[in-house]
C-alpha cells in the first residue's frame, strides 16, 4: 500500500465518508483551495483501496452532514440545495476501519515527534 492510500484511509477515518475531488484539496486537514493532489491519482487510488476490500461507496445520504474536512460555507450550500453533493463518495468498510485506525495512531504519533521548528 502506497503512501497515498494510507493518507486516504486515515483521512476517511478522521473526517468520515468524502470523496476524491474533496480529498485532493483537503487530505488529512490541509486547507487551500487548489489541490494538494492529483484528483486522478486519488480517485485510481481509492478504486484500488475498494478492490483490496478496505473501502466501500457511500450509500446514505449525505445532506446534512456534509464531510467535516469541507469549509461551512459549502455545508450550507449543501443544505440549501437539499441534494446529495456531486460525485461517489468512499466510506471505510469494517477492515478498512481497523487498518485505518491503525495508520491514524501512526500518523499521529510520527507528527508528535517532528522536530516543533522544523529543523
Amino acid at each position: 500500500m502506497d503512501e497515498l492510500m494510507k493518507l486516504i484511509l486515515a483521512h476517511i477515518y478522521k473526517y468520515g465518508p468524502d470523496n476524491p475531488w474533496y480529498m485532493a484539496r483537503r487530505l488529512m486537514g490541509v486547507s487551500g483551495w487548489a489541490p494538494k493532489y492529483d484528483v486522478d491519482e486519488i480517485e485510481a487510488a481509492c478504486k484500488r483501496l475498494e478492490e483490496i476490500g478496505y473501502l466501500v461507496r457511500f450509500q446514505g445520504s449525505l445532506k446534512r452532514s456534509v464531510t467535516s474536512s469541507v469549509k461551512p460555507w459549502l455545508k450550507v450550500k449543501a443544505k440549501e440545495m437539499g441534494t446529495k453533493p456531486k460525485g461517489i463518495y468512499y466510506d471505510l468498510t469494517k477492515e478498512g476501519r481497523k487498518v485505518a485506525s491503525q495508520l491514524y495512531k501512526e500518523l499521529k504519533k510520527n507528527e508528535n515527534h517532528k522536530d516543533p521548528h522544523g529543523e
